[in-house]
């Protein structure tokens, strides 16, 4: 994930008091600590959780590990989401997501990263889910990722994506007392116009880069492009 929007603008959008020193992030990594809106009895509150939602009954919280996403297909009958599904929903702010490709011939293809960005660069949310585990001390709190089908713009890189919510439909993702076909006709692709989707070189693909080089373009594009500056790929006219 790529979240790097000021904590005002973030306070501004969502309607949230509150203002944690949020650094600015290019490269959030699953089990990392991310920022969720969620709504509570006054009103939509931020929280900071861990990415990977650990379910209550669960007996050791490194399961989160492999619930970074949900199926929202399946995510009203699962035992590890159904819970917070029907009670627990939330959004996840955020500027970008990453999606990888292989590429390449041979035994070895690398990755290939792309970010994928609303067209006006703006911010925007993605469907949540959060749930509390109370067998450790201080309790955990977690969140997972809502994902539906890749809409046209995005089919090539994966064949599913992460459910991104139409502000006008966020209080009702928010809240607990949507009627649950409501909540459920809500999971459903992005329109292919929200969003686009950009080559990236391979600084991303380690977690521990986190800072803008992550957004630099593959060093063929850069290549490209300085080639055709300098007239190389210009037909010859001698």
């Amino acid at each position: 994930m790529l979240l790097t929007t000021p904590i005002n603008e973030i306070e501004r959008l969502f309607g949230v008091p509150e203002r944690p020193n949020l650094m600015p992030r290019w490269n959030v990594a699953p089990t990392q600590d991310i920022p969720v809106i969620r709504r509570e009895e006054d009103g939509r509150h931020l929280a900071m959780v861990r990415w990977g939602l650990v379910p209550p009954w669960a007996d050791d919280p490194a399961i989160g590990s492999r619930m970074i996403n949900a199926r929202g297909e399946s995510v009203a009958d699962k035992p590890a989401f159904r819970g917070a599904f029907r009670k627990r929903r939330c959004l996840i702010p955020l500027d970008g997501f990453y999606e990888w490709i292989s590429v390449g011939e041979g035994a070895k293809p690398r990755k290939q990263g792309h970010v994928i960005r609303r067209r006006d660069r703006g911010l925007f949310a993605l469907a949540g889910l959060w749930e509390r585990w109370q067998k450790g001390a201080p309790p955990l709190e977690t969140a997972t990722v809502v994902t539906t089908a890749a809409n046209a713009t995005l089919s090539f890189l994966h064949d599913r994506m992460p459910v991104v919510l139409d502000p006008a439909n966020w209080d009702a993702w928010l809240d607990p007392a949507t009627p649950l076909p409501v909540v459920e006709g809500l999971i459903r692709s992005a329109p292919e116009e929200w969003l686009d989707v950009v080559p990236v070189g391979p600084t991303v693909n380690n977690v521990r880069n986190d800072d803008c080089s992550c957004l630099d373009p593959p060093q063929e594009t850069v290549a490209a492009k300085a080639k055709g500056k300098r007239g190389d790929d210009q037909p010859s006219l001698f």
